[in-house]
């Protein structure tokens, strides 16, 4: 996220972008509209075939049934999408494509997003060989990894739908995966774009570049984007097309329960013990295995799947630390928030991309984190200085603290639960694009430099069909110190942004508007989502709030359910696993 002093890269919508944007999102809506009564006409044919079908048993005299052929089959699912002339175009190619089965065209559509993406992700490799700019060669080397990382969701996404004889293709659990995964798919390459388009407040922004890579991963956004929105609308096309599908209830956790129900019994345990028996044990003092969390980690199996656990004794821990894509299942706990730290000090100012300056960063599924501190200590002349980032699909966070500045904490991707934790920050210091909800937290917004305001909040949706937003949900909103520069809930950093604040009580702090656009004096677009939902406190009352079409101040139950942790990230699922308190409902 950029500082207040350029308002530039990192995703920035400018006006100009802002007003052809409108105008596509017009055209965009006409051919949603026309598609609707194509995909209608083609349903209703397919079941007047059905029904002619049925009748010719009992009416040997009848005419043949009209059957749906497979290319109406394939433009109907193309009709879902952002992109449907790419869709249709690149999985007719397939020879395979001769089907009217759904559920084997959205498989071919992964094919073609696989393939497609297996080719770009060298092409990273082929820039940074053509220039010596160390600024550009690390943005390029974030977009490699995050080329590697799709490409990673790409394939889980397939082999999900590997079943054995007699098991069901899709059910309602495994679609949720598949919108996660997808989504993150897509997150993963707009990241790609925003470490090169935050080097234009810098003399190394090459417009050039740019373009040329927005053009190389033209095919692969756009067919990985058409994958999401198949899936999103699968089970509706699958009802369509008279297909069954398993549908689960909601299954909530009874409501004295603190943490969502994909949390597992194991893991509440691990979470519920003060101190979990650990595999490796860190400690300055020379009274553990190692003296270093990345010593620790290097001793993490690749793709564990029984949980790893580390214990960090109380101290400072100076150091950045990855855990990888591949180091799954990894749990970390301390001495307390306050007393075992993780510090580092890497920013943009410095020279490093704002991905890449997490002091400690996970991408690999199933971490938790309890009861310790994350610390970036550049401060706020350093701008974009991120204390934690995290990719990790069904990630939890339970008493822990992240102190920043601007970009404090990097919710990237994936499902993440974060419970009773501290967030201090200044600009944009809760941003992302997972799908995330923070519950009973203490969110802090600091007083940053001089003639800087504050946001707390900056959601990165991009893609309509992408289930990821921000919800924040009974915390406690309140200033850190001596706070006077204007504060605000949160501004959209993207087209699709999605962000509900509910039930939380909110300090005398917040400016009246409660929000900020993030083009000075032009309103975002109407397809972002931001909304309120029984707040209290001083900075509660919605009476001056701003009037975007996108902003709601004020939820139904029903609407508001939604963003819950049972719900929003399916916490029934998983969080059952990892012992920690949560609120299934509202």
């Amino acid at each position: 996220m950029d500082s207040i002093k350029s308002f530039k890269g990192y995703g920035k919508v400018n006006e100009i972008e802002e007003q052809a944007f409108k105008r596509k999102t017009r055209r965009r809506l006409i051919i949603l509209i026309v598609s609707i009564v194509v995909l209608l006409a083609v349903v209703i044919g397919a079941v007047a075939g059905i029904l002619i079908h049925k009748r010719s048993i009992s009416s040997p005299n009848t005419v043949p049934p009209t059957e749906l052929t497979p290319a109406a089959s394939l433009k109907a699912v193309c009709s879902v999408t952002q992109y449907p002339t790419s869709c249709f175009s690149s999985i007719s190619s397939i020879a395979s494509s001769n089907t009217t089965d759904p559920e084997l065209l959205f498989k071919l559509s992964l094919r073609v997003a696989i393939d497609e993406l297996s080719r770009l992700s060298q092409y990273p490799n082929k820039l940074k060989a053509e220039t010596n700019d160390t600024q550009v060669r690390s943005a390029l080397e974030v977009c490699g990894s995050m080329f590697e990382d799709a490409l990673d969701r790409l394939n889980d996404s397939a082999t999900s739908l590997e079943v054995g004889e007699g098991e069901k293709l899709l059910s309602d659990s495994k679609i949720d995966d598949l919108k996660t995964w997808l989504s993150t798919t897509i997150t993963d390459q707009e990241t790609c774009l925003d470490a090169l388009e935050e080097l234009n407040a810098t003399k190394q922004f090459n417009a050039t570049l740019l373009e040329e890579v927005k053009a190389a991963m033209q095919n692969a956004s756009e067919y990985a984007s058409n994958s999401l929105a198949i899936v999103a609308k699968i089970l509706g096309l699958l009802t369509d097309f008279n297909i069954p599908i398993h549908r689960r209830l909601l299954g909530f956790q009874k409501a004295g329960s603190e943490f969502p129900a994909w949390v597992s019994p194991t893991e509440r345990r691990l979470l519920q013990d003060s101190k979990p028996t650990p595999n490796v044990i860190v400690a300055k003092d020379n009274s553990g295995d190692v003296f270093t969390i990345n010593d620790a980690v290097k001793l993490v199996g690749k793709k564990n799947e029984s949980r790893f656990v580390i214990y960090v004794k109380e101290g400072e821990y100076v150091e950045n630390v990855i855990l990888d894509k591949n180091k799954w299942n990894v749990m970390i706990y301390g001495d307390g928030k306050t007393k075992t730290i993780i510090s580092g000090s890497l920013n943009f100012i410095d020279g490093t991309p704002t991905f890449a300056t997490a002091t400690f960063a996970v991408a690999g599924k199933g971490f938790i984190a309890k009861d310790i501190g994350f610390v970036n200590s550049a401060g706020a002349a350093k701008h974009q200085a991120v204390a934690m980032r995290s990719g990790s699909d069904r990630s939890v966070f339970y008493r822990c603290a992240f102190d920043a500045y601007q970009d404090t904490l990097y919710a990237h991707s994936n499902r993440q639960f974060y419970r009773e934790c501290d967030i201090l920050g200044t600009i944009d210091f809760i941003f992302g694009n997972a799908v995330v909800v923070f519950q009973n937290c203490n969110i802090q917004p600091r007083q940053p430099l001089p003639n800087q305001f504050n946001t707390i909040t900056a959601q990165g949706k991009k893609d309509p069909n992408q289930n990821t937003g921000i919800s924040i949900q009974k915390c406690s909103l309140t200033a850190f110190g001596n706070l006077t520069a204007t504060t605000f809930l949160g501004r959209p950093w993207k087209e699709f942004s999605t962000t509900v604040i509910m039930q939380s009580n909110i300090g005398v702090f917040l400016d009246p508007a409660g929000w900020k656009e993030w083009v000075a004096n032009v309103d975002p677009p109407s397809t972002i989502f931001y909304a309120e939902y029984q707040n209290s406190g001083p900075g509660s009352s919605v009476d001056k709030r701003v009037k975007w079409a996108g902003y709601r101040p004020t939820l139904s139950d029903v609407d508001a359910v939604k963003f819950t942790v049972g719900t929003f990230i399916q916490g029934q699922d998983w969080l059952p696993d990892a012992t920690v308190s949560y609120e299934p409902a509202l």
